[in-house]
């Protein structure tokens, strides 16, 4: 047991990888394929947009799917008090990010449909 600890961690997956029977360039292209997709779906991410909102719209914020604020816009009755205005902000932004995870699990969902990767409950 002790000689896992001291060993490479790249050689051990290596050695673990190999005694299992996978093939590891099979293992590293589909790593490579689903980083590439990755970085695609992160691309779509930002075009899409998303809205959140809170007091029945009394405030309400566009952003994308990945969660970064493009613009506020708060009604003239919720900037009458300050904590209300605070809070409807907050819950918005809440929103917000829950729509844009929601938004981006799906996408990224797709990406290991059909890759045979060990150990990926898929």
């Amino acid at each position: 047991l002790g000689s896992i600890y001291n060993e490479d961690p790249y050689q051990l997956i290596l050695r673990e990888t190999l005694r299992m029977g996978f093939d590891i360039q099979k293992i590293m292209k589909q790593a490579q394929k689903m980083q590439e997709q990755m970085a695609a779906v992160q691309d779509e991410l930002q075009h899409i947009e998303v809205t959140g909102s809170a007091g029945g719209g009394a405030v309400t914020i566009v952003g994308d799917a990945r969660g970064e604020v493009k613009s506020v816009k708060i009604s003239k009755e919720a900037a009458e008090d300050l904590e209300t205005l605070q809070d409807l902000v907050l819950a918005a932004i809440k929103d917000l990010n829950k729509k844009a995870n929601d938004v981006a699990q799906d996408k990224m969902s797709g990406l290991t449909q059909g890759m045979q990767i060990p150990g990926l409950p898929l």
